[in-house]
């Protein structure tokens, strides 16, 4: 029988200052370092791609709202069974619309979920994306359009389901596991 290798299982390399500043930043915010952080602590050059993208996809200007993005994150991994960022985005949902179903129904079926149409159309156009992405044609791009999107926007909801579409794979390909604190958060 063969040992799994988990995402802390990984060989740590020397953290720079700037690393371990940004890892105080998170324990301070959050009560913890996310495993996902810990999991790239192998290549620190990798750590901060990732960390650059997902501040930027997550963080940064964009007409998207932060529970938009998160809700994205939810319905993409729910897609791809990710189990770590269903757990940890989950309870971001939970938090950031303040509904503890919210993130639960994302996480089964988004269509079961009391959202507005430009949601509903959103969480779609990500859902093609994530399972048909040679299929995505312009009707998709005019359906998001309809719902009050612009062509920004739709470049950071294709970017934010991409993104995760890629983690997803990672976490699954490593057996990454969430933290514990997330599963309670927000319920």
């Amino acid at each position: 029988m063969t040992e799994k290798i988990t995402a802390l299982d990984l060989p740590a390399a020397e953290l720079s200052a700037q690393t371990r500043k940004y890892f105080d930043v998170c324990r301070e915010k959050l009560g913890m370092v996310p495993n996902v952080l810990q999991a790239y602590t192998f290549d620190e050059a990798k750590l901060n791609a990732f960390t650059t993208s997902y501040n930027d996809l997550m963080l940064g200007d964009s007409g998207l709202s932060k529970l938009e993005r998160e809700m994205i994150a939810v319905v993409v991994s729910s897609i791809n069974k990710c189990y770590y960022c269903l757990t940890a985005h989950g309870a971001a949902v939970r938090q950031l619309s303040g509904d503890p179903d919210l993130g639960e129904m994302l996480v089964m079926n988004f269509r079961a979920a009391d959202l507005s149409d430009r949601q509903r159309a959103m969480l779609e156009f990500a859902e093609k994306l994530t399972e048909q992405p040679a299929k995505m044609e312009e009707g998709d791009r005019q359906a998001l359009r309809d719902a009050g999107f612009s062509d920004r926007d739709i470049f950071d909801i294709a970017s934010t389901a991409a993104f995760f579409n890629m983690t997803n794979r990672v976490a699954s390909a490593i057996d990454m596991r969430p933290n514990p604190e997330y599963s309670a958060q927000w319920r």
